[in-house]
C-alpha cells in the first residue's frame, strides 16, 4: 500500500483527474475499478471518482508496486538551460512575458528544451519555486497561447489555483485582449465590431471563415479601429473577443485586409524581400476585468498591461 498526501497545488481536482497524472503506470479502466472496489480510497474511506481534492487528504492505493514504476523526473534539463525571458509582470501566482515570435511555447519533436515553457519551468526551478519531484501533478503552464510566429503577452502560472482561476476567467470573457497589426489598405468603417464564423481546416493547418453559419464552424467576435494610416496600408488595434485559431489574420483577409507578412492568408513575396519575416500582428495588451465574485486573483483586477511599443518589431524598425 502506498499513500499519497495532497498538497495546494494538487487541491481542487477530481480524484481520478489526479490519479491520471500521479500514477501514469496505472491504466485508465483499471483505476476506475480500483476505485469501486475500495483498493483506491481516500482518508482511508470509499471515495467516488469525481471527489474534488483537498489540500491534507491522504490517498491510499492498494495496488501492485509495478503501476508506480515510471521514469524519474529530469531536473538535468531544468539546471542546464539558461533561461531567456522578457518579463513584463510578476508575482507569487503569474507571469506576464513578452513571447519574441518565432518562438515556440510548447515542446516538438524538433525542439524539446528551446520552448517558451521550459525556459519558464527551468526559470522557477533554478529559483527554487518549482521543485518537480515534490510535486504529483502540477507543473507550471501557460495559461493562453500565441502562434510561433506572432510575438505578445502570455501568461504562466505559477500554481495551480492560479491556472484554474485565469482559465476561469479567460472562458468567461474576464480577460481582454488587444493586439497591434499592419494590414494592407485601410479598413471602411475605420472602426467596428466583426462577427464572422470560422472553421479550421486541421490537413493544411488553415481555418475557413465565412459571414454565415456553416457546418463545423463557430462564432467569432473581432472589433477593430483603425489608429493611422501607413502609405497604403493601416496600423490597427484589434479587440480579440473570441479566441479561435489565426482568428484575427483570417478575418482580416477575409475582409480584404490581410496582415503584412503573413504567407498564409495573404500574399507576401515582396514583404519578406522587405523583411517581414513574420506575420505583423503583437498582442501587446490585456486587461484582467472587474468581477464581483471573490477570486486568489482579485488583486488584479482593474489592471491593464502594455508592451512599450519598441518592443514591437514592425513599429521598432523604421525601414519596414
Amino acid at each position: 500500500m502506498r499513500s499519497i498526501s495532497i498538497q495546494k497545488n494538487d487541491a481542487g481536482q477530481r480524484v481520478d483527474k489526479f490519479l491520471s497524472k500521479a500514477v501514469k503506470g496505472l491504466p485508465t479502466s483499471m483505476m476506475y475499478k480500483l476505485i469501486r472496489t475500495k483498493k483506491i480510497k481516500v482518508n482511508r474511506k470509499r471515495t467516488e471518482q469525481n471527489y474534488i481534492l483537498r489540500e491534507g487528504d491522504e490517498i491510499q492505493l492498494f495496488i501492485r508496486e509495478e503501476f508506480f514504476d515510471s521514469p524519474e523526473k529530469d531536473d538535468g534539463a531544468l539546471e542546464r538551460i539558461r533561461p531567456k525571458l522578457n518579463i513584463l509582470y510578476e508575482d507569487d501566482q503569474i507571469l506576464l512575458l513578452n513571447k519574441r515570435p518565432g518562438v515556440l511555447v510548447h515542446e516538438d519533436t524538433a525542439a524539446s528544451e528551446n520552448t517558451l515553457i521550459m525556459h519558464i519551468k527551468a526559470y522557477l526551478y533554478q529559483k527554487g519555486e518549482y521543485l518537480p519531484k515534490e510535486e504529483h501533478s502540477f507543473a507550471p503552464a501557460l495559461c493562453n497561447r500565441i502562434d510561433r510566429n506572432t510575438g505578445g503577452i502570455v501568461i504562466a502560472a505559477k500554481t495551480a489555483e492560479a491556472l484554474r482561476t485565469v482559465n476561469e476567467k479567460i472562458r468567461a470573457n474576464q480577460v481582454s485582449k488587444f493586439y497591434l497589426c499592419l494590414v494592407h489598405g485601410t479598413p471602411s468603417p475605420r472602426e467596428a465590431t466583426l462577427r464572422a464564423y470560422l472553421r479550421k481546416n486541421s490537413g493544411d493547418n488553415m481555418v475557413e471563415v465565412r459571414e454565415k453559419p456553416f457546418p463545423g464552424a463557430k462564432e467569432i467576435i473581432t472589433g477593430y479601429r483603425v489608429l493611422e494610416t501607413r502609405g497604403e496600408n493601416a496600423l490597427l488595434e484589434v479587440e480579440l473577443v473570441t479566441g479561435r485559431t489565426h482568428q484575427i489574420r483570417a478575418q482580416m483577409a477575409a475582409i480584404g485586409h490581410p496582415l503584412l507578412g503573413d504567407g498564409k492568408y495573404g500574399i507576401n513575396r515582396q514583404e519578406r524581400q522587405k523583411g517581414y519575416k513574420y506575420q505583423a500582428l503583437y498582442a501587446y495588451r490585456l486587461r484582467f476585468e472587474p468581477t464581483e465574485k471573490e477570486n486568489p486573483l482579485s488583486y488584479l483586477e482593474g489592471k491593464s498591461f502594455s508592451l512599450d511599443p519598441s518592443e514591437i518589431w514592425f513599429l521598432r524598425d523604421s525601414a519596414l
